[in-house]
């Protein structure tokens, strides 16, 4: 606990109560992940970037994170700020750059949830707390007469989550000329395809898959009966989803298991025999396959 929040009962009472919230701050996590991802809209347009965005719509960003932390939370309105939380009144600003909060004239004297993401190769966010004043802002501000935190501020700061992971975009992890192979593939169900082979090891959301799919029924094509796992079976690939009892076989070879919603694939070859990395599909040993291994099809995935 920071020496800000000891000496402010209303900021550890807001505290305390988002920790209560969300404990380990995953929900927060997933919600700007889903933010981030309602802005590129991939499903209509094919963006994955934050620099793909127009100016306008990075602008908005703010506003949808607000909106979408008060959905999920829920949040009382307050009567002159964002949020009544724990009996007190909250702002909310959000930045893409660490520190650039801008904060209005009306927030003086009040608190404020700073909220910080950026979606890159590793992606990371912060959520804290401040109370503004005058001497932990900086002099002059723009035109709005909204002023950025200074160094006294920022050191003011009660952290409920630094730097932390932030569910990551596979598409952002790949090089760029990877997924330019993949997006420049004829059809939904060719990309999907190309997708899941360049990602191996990799957690793929489901923004991804409709951002590379880019039709209504985007997550039939990463199923069976003619979709991915289909196409990709005879080279050795399978495709894991957010299922049981395909989360046990992501457990036993030492993969991330998906999340809601989440898929992961990898190329398998046969193993020995039981063991640590190896799991047991179709009453047969399997492990993840080197790149030197033979190419052997892929068994079939336990029943859903």
């Amino acid at each position: 606990m920071s020496k800000a929040s000891i000496n402010d009962p209303e900021l550890s009472a807001v505290a305390a109560e988002l920790r209560n919230l969300d404990p380990e701050g995953r929900q927060a996590a997933q919600i700007l992940r889903d933010t981030l991802d309602q802005l590129y809209d991939g499903q209509r347009t094919g963006r994955y970037r934050w620099d793909q965005l127009y100016k306008t719509e990075k602008t908005h960003c703010g506003t949808l994170v607000e909106i979408n932390f008060q959905r999920k939370f829920k949040f009382h309105d307050g009567s002159k700020l964002d949020y009544e939380i724990a009996g007190y009144e909250v702002d909310c600003k959000y930045s893409q750059t660490l520190g650039a909060w801008m904060i209005p004239p009306e927030v003086h004297g009040h608190l404020c949830l700073l909220v910080w993401a950026e979606d890159n190769q590793c992606p990371r966010w912060s959520m804290g707390l401040v109370r503004v004043s005058p001497d932990r802002l900086n002099a002059g501000g723009n035109r709005d007469a909204k002023s950025t935190l200074n160094g006294v501020g920022r050191e003011s700061i009660t952290w409920l989550t630094e730097n932390a992971p932030l569910p990551p975009n596979v598409l952002l992890q790949l090089d760029r000329t990877t997924v330019d192979r993949i997006m420049a593939q004829p059809s939904g169900q060719k990309r999907i395809n190309e997708l899941f082979r360049s990602a191996l090891g990799k957690v793929v959301g489901r923004a991804v898959v409709a951002t590379v799919a880019q039709q209504d029924d985007y997550m039939k094509r990463v199923r069976s009966n003619g979709g991915a796992r289909t196409v990709l079976k005879p080279e050795g690939i399978v495709i894991l989803g957010q299922y049981q009892s395909h989360a046990a076989v992501a457990r036993a070879l030492g993969l991330p298991g998906p999340g809601p919603g989440d898929s992961i694939s990898v190329r398998l070859t046969a193993a020995p025999g039981p063991g640590p990395g190896v799991a047991e599909i179709s009453g047969r040993f399997w492990k993840v396959a080197k790149a030197t291994d033979a190419l052997v099809p892929a068994p079939d995935l336990p029943r859903i």
